[in-house]
């Protein structure tokens, strides 16, 4: 089968670096997300991972950000089985075919063009009330696209760090105003981290630019959102999956300021 060439940079591209991470997570035998789909989907491109600097402890790391964000999206979804999750910035994520959600949850799915063009060609739609939509979530009026009749939760992982504030807030707006309520789930750098964003390989070599970062969550409740729970990345859950030297380094972000606020995981309700 002949594999996927990709002509991807900067943003786009470190779509990739969570791909491979979550591939070589699921390759090992204590895996933390088992998206053996991801491994699929590397083996049918045609890249150099290798420019991702993705190794062991960081595509643990990655996996483990992504375990969490399912489990707070299972958790809503058992409390309100007839939900919509929009997830945005979906990339080459295979959230939907390894949540395998009831029927009763409306899935949509929102990337670019170009990466949904891909994404076709790598991953065959999930089962059940699936939707793919090809747009910048920046954009004017996609949304209306999405029925509003349902409560939401909305995942966006990777995604607020690439915005400006100004973007972050009209997305959060919009989806508050769209919907009757529900929940937003995404990860998030702190400012610091947004500094020292050339010291992240994945961004880095792909030449992408961090823009937004958020040292208190509870800093955008004015824009009509309700802190629920916020995660610093060195205290997440699954962090004894680390090899020794990640645990030692993550216990060790933890006692410096600035630094164990670099990364967060929230969710918020409205």
């Amino acid at each position: 089968m002949a594999r996927e060439a990709i002509t991807f940079t900067g943003t786009q591209e470190t779509m990739l670096a969570t791909l491979y991470a979550r591939a070589l997570d699921s390759a090992r035998p204590d895996s933390v997300l088992h998206d053996t789909a991801a491994a699929e989907a590397v083996a049918r491109i045609d890249y150099d991972f290798a420019r991702t600097g993705i190794r062991g402890t960081s595509a643990i790391g990655v996996a483990i950000r992504a375990r969490v964000l399912d489990d707070w999206t299972a958790e809503f979804l058992a409390a309100t089985p007839e939900a919509t999750v929009l997830h945005l910035a979906c990339g080459l994520d295979t959230r939907a075919r390894r949540m395998a959600p009831p029927p009763s949850v409306r899935w949509v799915d929102v990337d670019l063009p170009e990466v949904v063009e891909l994404r076709r060609k790598l991953l065959p739609d999930p089962p059940g009330d699936y939707r793919l939509l090809a747009t910048s979530v920046t954009a004017e009026g996609w949304l209306e696209a999405v029925p509003a009749d349902r409560p939401v939760v909305a995942v966006f992982e990777g995604l607020t760090m690439y915005l400006r504030a100004e973007e972050v807030e009209r997305l959060v707006r919009r989806i508050t105003g769209h919907f009757p309520g529900g929940q937003l789930l995404f990860d998030a750098y702190g400012t610091l981290g947004i500094k020292l964003q050339k010291l992240v390989p994945a961004v880095r070599n792909a030449g992408a630019t961090l823009h937004w970062g958020m040292d208190d969550p509870r800093s955008i409740e004015p824009w009509g959102v309700e802190l629920v729970q916020s995660l610093r990345s060195v205290e997440l859950p699954h962090l004894d999956k680390l090899p020794r030297g990640g645990r030692i380094a993550m216990k060790v972000l933890a006692l410096l300021p600035g630094l164990r606020d670099s990364g967060r995981l929230v969710r918020y309700r409205f």
